[in-house]
C-alpha cells in the first residue's frame, strides 16, 4: 500500500479551477519534487495532503499510523525557549524530562536539609530516564543539527522571541527533521538558507533522512541532488517525470514538442473540416455538412489538444546601455566594522567593463554593505572606492518601497526602461513584449503592482531593470521570490548570450544562476576574510574538501536549420505497399476517398495520444517505434488529402 495517495482531486475558488482531477501515489522512503509555476495549485495540492483543506472531489487516504510533518513559513514555538531548548522539543519525552531535571537544579540552590537528599535521588531518578530516553545520543543530534542549519554554540541560549524570522524559520525546519515524521511535506525549506546550509540539507535529506520527503523548491540543485521523481502541476493536472530536475525538463521539452505537433495537426485538421462545412452547408451535401460539423464540435470537446505552455525559449532583444569606462570600480584597501564585528578588512578589488562577479557567504556577514560601500552609499572605515566614468546603475534591492504600486504592471515597466529605436520612451508593445518575455499574460499585464504577490512584483521589478540600458547591474538576491520558471527567465536574460552586455555584481545563495551568470566569485570567509576567485561556481565547489556532487547540466534544444540550409537526404520510411499509393488514389470514389482519411486519420490520433502517455515518452524504444509508425501514416495520408483538396476545389 502507498504511504499517501490522492485520486481525482478537483478544487476551486470562485471560478478559478486549481485543481482538475489530480492524481497521485507515494512511497515510502521516496523523494519527491513538486513543481508548477506560482499559482499552478502546489500549495492547495499540499494542504489537502496534510487534511487542512476539503477537496470539492476526489480522496486522500494515508497510511494507517503514519504521521505527516509540513514545514510552515511562520513555525509555532515558545518565545520564552531557548533555541536549543526549543529544537529538543522535537523529542517530546526527552524535552519533558530535562525540564523536571531544571527545576530540581533551581529547588536545590535554596534547598537545605532532608530536601537536598530527597532533590538529589530525584535527580538521579530523572538523570536514569533521561540516559533511558537516548539522552546524550537525542543531545548530539540536535546540536549537529543546529550547527548544519547554520547555529553555532554561543546562539544555543538565544530566547525564542529574540531571534529573526530567518533564524526562526530555520529552527522550525530543525525540528521538523528531527522530529522525523513518516512524510515530509517542505515548501521552500532554502528560503533562510546560504549555500552551506543548503549543501547540508541536500546531503541530509538524500542520505541520511528515513522518511519520505516532498519538496517544493525554486533551488534546482536541490531538486537535483534529493528528487528522484518530479510531480509537476499545470493547469490543474498533475503529470510525473522519472528522474531528478534535469532530467524532468529533457522530459518535458520532448512531451511538449510532441504536444504542440499534435495540436498543430489537429488544427490542421479543423480547418479542412470547416472549408469543407462552409464550402457544402446549402445545396445537396448539407446534410453531410451538418454530420461532420457534429463530428467536429465533438472532436473539439473532447479530443483537441491544448498548445503546452512554454513551448518557445524566451528571445529578448534589450536595448543596448551607453558604453562605460574601462575601469568600473576600484576598491583599494577597504574595510568595514560594526564595533567588534569586523566584516571585511584591507580589501582590494578591480571591477572591469563586462566582468560578471558573484559575491556568496552565509548570511548577515556582510555581502550587502561590501556592495553599498563600493556604489559610495557607506563608508568605508579605511581604503578608497573609485567609480568609472558614464555609469548608470540598476540596483536590485530586497525590498521595493520605491515603486509606485498604482501603476499597472506594463505601465511600470514603460516607464522604467528605454526604447529600442531611441526614442525617449518605449513603447506599449514594448513593455508588454518585456512583460510578456518575463512570464505574465496578457491579464496579469493589467494588475496594479499593489494587487500582484510579492514574487509576481520582483519579477516585474527585475524586468525593468535588465531592459533599463544600465551599464552596471547590482542584484541582491533576486531570486528568492520567484518561481523556477522566472529564475530560469532571469538567467537567460542575464546569461553571456541572453541579451544584457554590461556589468553584473550579483548577491546570491542561487547555485544554478550563478553558474550560469557569472565567471568570478567574491567569497566572505568570515572573521573579516574576503578573497576573490577566478572561475565559476562549480569550479570553486570542486576546491572545496567535501564537494556534493555537480548537476548535470540541461541538453541544449535543437537548434533551427538555416533558411538556407540544404534538405536533408535522409528518406521518409516507405508507406504500406511499397509506396505506390499515390498512383491509384484518382481511382477512388470520394466516399472511399473520405473513408480511407478518416481510418488513417484515427490511427494518427491513436499513435498521438500513446506519445503523450507518461509511461511512452520516457521509453525511448517506444517512442522510436510510434514515431515510425506515424511516418509511415502520414506517408499513406498525404496523397489522400492531396486528392480530396483537389477535387473540392474543382467542385
Amino acid at each position: 500500500m502507498s504511504l499517501l495517495t490522492v485520486a481525482n482531486i478537483t478544487h476551486q475558488f470562485g471560478t478559478h479551477i486549481v485543481l482538475d482531477g489530480a492524481t497521485a501515489s507515494f512511497e515510502a522512503g521516496e523523494k519527491v519534487g513538486l513543481v508548477g509555476r506560482n499559482g499552478s495549485g502546489k500549495t492547495t495540492l499540499m494542504r489537502v495532503m496534510l487534511g487542512q483543506l476539503a477537496p470539492d472531489g476526489g480522496s486522500m487516504q494515508l497510511q494507517r499510523g503514519a504521521r505527516v510533518g509540513y514545514l510552515s513559513q511562520d513555525p509555532e514555538l515558545d518565545p520564552d525557549e531557548t533555541l536549543r531548548d526549543a529544537a529538543e522539543g522535537a523529542f517530546a519525552e526527552l524535552h519533558g524530562l530535562h525540564v523536571k531535571i531544571n527545576e530540581v537544579y533551581e529547588a536545590m540552590a535554596t534547598a537545605g536539609g532532608d530536601e537536598v537528599d530527597r532533590l538529589l535521588k530525584q535527580q538521579a531518578r530523572l538523570e536514569a530516564a533521561i540516559e533511558a530516553a537516548g539522552g546524550y545520543a537525542i543531545d548530539h543530534r540536535i546540536d549537529a543539527m543546529l550547527h548544519g542549519l547554520g547555529f553555532t554554540d554561543d546562539q544555543f541560549g538565544l530566547l525564542v522571541r529574540d531571534l529573526s524570522g530567518g533564524q526562526k524559520g530555520r529552527l522550525g525546519l530543525a525540528r521538523l527533521l528531527l522530529d522525523a515524521p513518516d512524510l515530509l511535506l517542505l515548501d521552500e525549506p532554502t528560503n533562510h538558507l546560504d549555500i552551506e546550509g543548503r549543501r547540508w540539507l541536500e546531503q541530509f535529506l538524500a542520505e541520511e533522512y528515513p522518511g519520505a520527503v516532498i519538496v517544493v523548491s525554486h533551488d534546482r540543485w536541490l531538486l537535483d541532488r534529493v528528487v528522484t521523481r518530479i510531480v509537476e502541476v499545470e493547469r490543474g493536472v498533475i503529470r510525473e517525470y522519472p528522474g531528478n530536475y534535469h532530467k524532468y525538463i529533457e522530459l518535458r521539452r520532448e512531451r511538449q514538442l510532441t504536444q504542440a505537433r499534435v495540436h498543430d495537426k489537429q488544427l490542421d485538421k479543423i480547418r479542412q473540416e470547416q472549408q469543407f462545412i462552409a464550402r457544402y452547408k446549402t445545396g445537396q451535401r448539407a446534410k453531410q455538412a451538418r454530420g461532420r460539423q457534429s463530428r467536429l464540435d465533438r472532436f473539439k470537446r473532447d479530443e483537441l489538444v491544448d498548445r503546452p505552455l512554454e513551448t518557445k525559449v524566451m528571445r529578448l532583444q534589450l536595448p543596448r546601455a551607453s558604453r562605460s569606462g574601462e575601469q568600473v570600480i576600484t576598491a583599494e584597501g577597504i574595510s568595514k566594522r560594526y564595533g567588534d564585528l569586523v566584516l571585511f578588512d584591507d580589501f582590494s578589488l578591480s571591477v572591469a567593463r563586462g566582468d560578471r562577479i558573484g559575491i556568496i557567504g552565509p548570511n548577515g556577514i556582510g555581502k550587502t554593505t561590501l556592495v553599498r560601500v563600493l556604489l559610495g552609499d557607506l563608508e568605508p572605515d579605511a581604503g578608497t572606492v573609485r567609480i568609472g566614468s558614464r555609469m548608470s546603475v540598476g540596483y536590485y534591492r530586497q525590498l521595493h518601497d520605491h515603486i509606485d504600486r498604482s501603476l499597472l504592471v506594463w505601465q511600470y515597466l514603460q516607464s522604467v526602461i528605454v526604447s529600442l529605436d531611441g526614442q525617449v520612451k518605449a513603447s506599449e508593445q514594448q513593455a508588454r513584449d518585456l512583460a510578456g518575455a518575463f512570464l505574465f499574460s496578457g491579464e496579469e499585464q493589467e494588475k496594479s503592482l499593489g494587487e500582484v504577490s510579492g514574487g509576481e512584483r520582483s519579477r516585474a521589478v527585475l524586468a525593468g531593470l535588465v531592459a533599463g540600458a544600465h551599464n552596471l547591474l547590482i542584484l541582491d538576491e533576486p531570486t528568492n521570490h520567484l518561481d523556477i520558471p522566472s529564475a530560469e527567465r532571469l538567467e537567460q536574460a542575464l546569461s553571456s548570450d541572453g541579451g544584457y552586455d554590461g556589468t553584473l555584481l550579483l548577491i546570491s545563495h542561487d547555485r544554478a544562476l550563478l553558474e550560469a551568470t557569472c565567471d568570478r566569485l567574491i567569497i566572505f570567509e568570515g572573521e573579516g576574510a574576503v578573497r576573490v576567485f577566478s572561475g565559476r561556481y562549480t569550479d570553486w565547489e570542486r576546491r572545496q574538501e567535501t564537494p556534493p556532487p555537480t548537476p548535470e547540466p540541461v541538453s541544449a534544444p535543437p537548434k533551427p536549420k538555416p533558411k538556407n540550409a540544404k534538405p536533408s537526404k535522409r528518406k521518409s520510411p516507405p508507406p504500406p505497399g511499397g509506396g505506390k499509393k499515390k498512383s491509384g488514389v484518382r481511382g477512388l470514389s470520394i466516399r472511399d476517398l473520405e473513408t480511407r482519411i478518416e481510418t488513417l486519420e484515427q490511427r494518427l490520433r491513436v499513435v498521438d495520444t500513446e506519445m503523450l502517455n507518461p509511461d511512452v515518452y520516457t521509453d525511448g524504444v517506444a517512442v522510436k517505434k510510434l514515431q515510425a509508425e506515424r511516418a509511415a501514416v502520414q506517408a499513406e495520408l498525404t496523397p489522400l488529402e492531396e486528392e480530396w483538396i483537389r477535387r473540392a476545389g474543382d467542385a
